[in-house]
């Protein structure tokens, strides 16, 4: 499956009855969201660099739209026109398929 297939699909909602991602797993399903990095075996990450503050804020926008659409809803870190994106499911304390979801969705905004 790939990242235009994972952004097809709709986050599931998530109340903690699913166990998290395998590391090993989540590892595989790294190659379907090119640029994110796995952390600490229980959250994906991803920099992005923008032209300017504004450029940052404008695709903030979509980031933010994105996620309330999916009611999955990443860690954003925002300097001038650097931007982190930290997802996990904070009900299992770990990775779902929900933040590969969104990973791929926030990198079709690019």
């Amino acid at each position: 499956m790939g990242s235009s297939q994972l952004a097809e699909k709709k986050c599931k909602p998530c109340e903690g009855d699913v166990e998290p991602l395998s590391a090993d797993k989540a590892r595989e399903m790294l190659g379907e969201i090119p640029g994110w990095s796995l952390e600490d075996d229980s959250t994906i990450a991803r920099k992005f660099q923008f032209d300017n503050f504004r450029a940052a804020q404008q695709w903030l926008g979509k980031v933010a739209d994105i996620a309330e659409s999916e009611d999955h809803h990443p860690d954003i870190y925002w300097s001038y026109n650097r931007v982190t994106i930290e997802l996990t499911t904070h009900a299992i304390d770990g990775l779902s398929e929900n933040d590969f979801i969104l990973a791929a969705k926030i990198n079709n905004t690019l």
